[in-house]
C-alpha cells in the first residue's frame, strides 16, 4: 500500500514538474536576446549624452543602468503575469481598459501629466514615469478580443457589431491627439481594426471604416502645419532646407545606415550618436544598430522580431483551433501590435515612413514600453502554455 502511494505521489509530482516546463521556452530566450541585445545598444547610444549641457549633471552608466532597471522589473512582472489564467484577463479586460482611458484623461489635466519637447504623454510617479499610452496598447488587444468574443452574433452589423467599439477607440484617439501622440493612434487603430477583422467583421464595413481612417489620418495631418512639414521633408531630406530642419533626424539616420555597410564599424564606433542624431538611445536606436552592427545586425533584429510575431499567430491559430478564441484573438493582437509597432520605427529610421515618435519593441529605451512589452509576452507565453495543457487532455 504505501509503495502504491509512493509511486501514485511520484507520478502526480512528475506531472505537475512536465506542466511547468511546458513552455515555449525559443520565445522566452528570442525576447531575452532582443532586450539584452537593446541594454547594449542604448548604453552605446547614450554614454555620450553627458557632454551636452543637457544631461551634464548624468552620469555616463544612467541609461543603461536605468534600463538594466526597466528590464529586471519588466520580467519580474511579466512572471506574475504568466501567472495569471487567460480567463481572468478576459474577465477584466473592459475594466482595465477603462482604468486605462482614465489615465489618458489624468495625462493632460495640469499638475498630474508631465510634458516633454511640447508632448503630454507621461504620468510622473517620482521614481518613475508612466506613458498610458504604452498600457493601452495592451489593454486595447485584450478589450478588442473580449469585446469580438461578446458580441460575435452582431459582429457584421454596424450599429451593434463595429459603432461600439469604434466609438471607445475614436476616444482613445481624441484623447492620444491631445497630447499629442498620433504614432500611439495609429498602432492602437491597427490593433483594433485587426482584431475586429480576424474577428469576422463585415468585409464591406471594414472597407469603408479602413478609407474613412485614411481621411481622417490625412486631415489630422492638413491641418498641422508642422506635421505638413514632417512630411514635405521626409520626402526630399536631403535638401539643405529640410536637412538642417525637419528632416534632421531622418538624414543623420540614414548617414548611421550609410556608413555601417554591411558588417558594421564596430560596437561603440558610431559617429551620429555623438550629438549628432537625436534621440538616438530611444526612437533612433535602429539607426546606431545599422552603424555599428551594420546589415548583418540590423537583419538579425528584423529576423528576431518577425519570428515574434510569427509565433504569436501561430499561437493564436492554435488557441482558436481548440476552440479558445479570446486567447486566439488576444494572440493575435499581440502579434499585430509588436509587428506594426516595429514596422513603424524601422520604417521611419530607414525613411521609408515619416518621422514619428515610436520606441523599437523591448530594445530603446524607456520603462514604460519595456514593462508593457514584457507583460504582452508574458500573455502570449501563457496561452501557448494552456494551449499545451489542453492538448495533453489536461485542464488550464
Amino acid at each position: 500500500m504505501k509503495s502504491r502511494l509512493l509511486a501514485l505521489w511520484s507520478s502526480h509530482s512528475g506531472e505537475q514538474r512536465s506542466r511547468m516546463t511546458e513552455y515555449d521556452q525559443m520565445l522566452v530566450w528570442v525576447t531575452v536576446v532582443l532586450m539584452l541585445l537593446g541594454m547594449v545598444m542604448v548604453y552605446s547610444a547614450s554614454i555620450s549624452l553627458p557632454d551636452s549641457p543637457k544631461y551634464a549633471s548624468y552620469a555616463n552608466s544612467h541609461f543603461v543602468l536605468r534600463q538594466a532597471l526597466f528590464i529586471a522589473v519588466g520580467l519580474f512582472f511579466g512572471f506574475l503575469s504568466f501567472q495569471v489564467k487567460v480567463v481572468t484577463w478576459q474577465k477584466y479586460a473592459p475594466y482595465l481598459f477603462a482604468i486605462t482611458l482614465i489615465l489618458l484623461l489624468a495625462v493632460l489635466i495640469p499638475g498630474l501629466g508631465k510634458g516633454v519637447n511640447g508632448a503630454r504623454r507621461w504620468l510622473s510617479l517620482k521614481v518613475l514615469n508612466i506613458q498610458p499610452s504604452e498600457l493601452m496598447k495592451l489593454f486595447v488587444v485584450l478589450y478588442a478580443a473580449d469585446y469580438t468574443v461578446r458580441k460575435q452574433a452582431y459582429m457584421h452589423k454596424l450599429t451593434k457589431g463595429f459603432l461600439p467599439m469604434a466609438f471607445a477607440v475614436g476616444v482613445v484617439g481624441g484623447l492620444l491627439l491631445l497630447e499629442p501622440d498620433l504614432g500611439a493612434f495609429g498602432v492602437i487603430v491597427c490593433i483594433a481594426m485587426g482584431i475586429l477583422f480576424l474577428g469576422g467583421i463585415n468585409i464591406v464595413w471594414f472597407g469603408g471604416i479602413a478609407a474613412t481612417l485614411v481621411g481622417i489620418f490625412t486631415l489630422v495631418i492638413a491641418l498641422s502645419p508642422w506635421r505638413r512639414e514632417r512630411i514635405f521633408a521626409y520626402m526630399d531630406p536631403w535638401v539643405e532646407e529640410n536637412a538642417l530642419g525637419k528632416a534632421y533626424q531622418l538624414s543623420h539616420s540614414l548617414i548611421a545606415f550609410g556608413r555601417g555597410e554591411i558588417f558594421g564599424v564596430g560596437l561603440g564606433g558610431s559617429v551620429e550618436k555623438l550629438h549628432y542624431l537625436p534621440e538616438a538611445h530611444t526612437d533612433f536606436l535602429m539607426a546606431v544598430i545599422g552603424e555599428e552592427l551594420g546589415f548583418v545586425g540590423v537583419l538579425a533584429v528584423v529576423l528576431m522580431f518577425y519570428w515574434l510575431v510569427k509565433r504569436a499567430f501561430e499561437i493564436g491559430r492554435q488557441a482558436i483551433a481548440l476552440d479558445l478564441t479570446f486567447a486566439g484573438l488576444s494572440a493575435k493582437g499581440i502579434g499585430i501590435w509588436i509587428g506594426v509597432q516595429t514596422f513603424i520605427n524601422m520604417g521611419v529610421n530607414l525613411g521609408l515612413l515619416p518621422t514619428k515618435g515610436l520606441t523599437l519593441p523591448l530594445m530603446s529605451y524607456g520603462g514604460s514600453g519595456i514593462l508593457i512589452n514584457c507583460i504582452g509576452l508574458a500573455i502570449l507565453l501563457r496561452i501557448d502554455f494552456e494551449n499545451r495543457i489542453l492538448m495533453r487532455g489536461g485542464r488550464q
